[in-house]
């Protein structure tokens, strides 16, 4: 199986496989505590909402400018979006980034002042702070990046029950398999999550209606 096609074997197919993918640990088995999840659309988000949140990561990251980030202490107020990907990624991670920027773009001042979008790399050996922040910088300066060595991404990753694979850097040009969700939180809970194929006016709704929740 090659790089990329991994990847996209993590991709939603079906609200069925969604919701599998969604409440699978990285580590082997169900993680304690089913987050209690709707299929997209059956309590009006275009994404699938999280009924039962969970918190945001609680581990300690470092940003672009250096600085140690505790997202469960650090961004536990307003609307926080998280996704977990990397620089070198071909295809998702460019377009979820995207697509953010855009649909936030679009949004109302208040929603993007309320709003903050971190990015979890899950190659730390080659983003490193500089290299995150010039990436990131590609579709929005205000997205926060976040660094940490792989066993702290792979505890972030299975507390927000997002798939991931430690990265193979024995060759040159590896990719990283990784889920493609973001969640958004508000005020550091769960409330929904979004699909690499969640287009831009879905999340633009999606957008307005959490910063009416915070």
């Amino acid at each position: 199986m090659t790089g990329r096609r991994a990847v996209r074997t993590l991709r939603t197919v079906a609200p069925a496989l969604a919701l599998a993918a969604l409440l699978g640990g990285c580590a082997g088995g169900q993680p304690e505590g089913r987050a209690d999840v709707r299929v997209n659309g059956a309590s009006g988000w275009a994404g699938t909402a999280v009924t039962a949140g969970y918190p945001l990561p609680d581990q300690t990251f470092t940003d672009t400018s250096g600085d140690d980030v505790v997202p469960a202490e650090d961004a536990a107020d307003g609307v926080t979006l998280v996704f977990f990907g990397y620089s070198h990624c071909p295809d998702i991670c460019n377009v979820v980034l995207a697509n953010i920027a855009s649909a936030l773009r679009g949004s109302p001042a208040s929603v993007r002042d309320s709003t903050r979008m971190l990015f979890v790399t899950t190659d730390p050996a080659r983003d490193t702070p500089p290299v995150v922040r010039d990436y990131l910088d590609r579709f929005d300066p205000a997205f926060d990046g976040l660094v940490a060595p792989v066993r702290t991404v792979e505890q972030a990753a299975e507390q927000l029950h997002m798939s991931y694979e430690r990265p193979d850097g024995s060759t040159g040009g590896y990719e990283v398999e990784h889920g493609t969700y973001t969640t958004a939180f508000v005020d550091g809970e769960a409330t929904v999550v979004w699909s690499d194929t969640t287009a831009v006016a879905d999340l633009r709704a999606d957008l307005r209606r959490l910063a009416r929740l915070a």
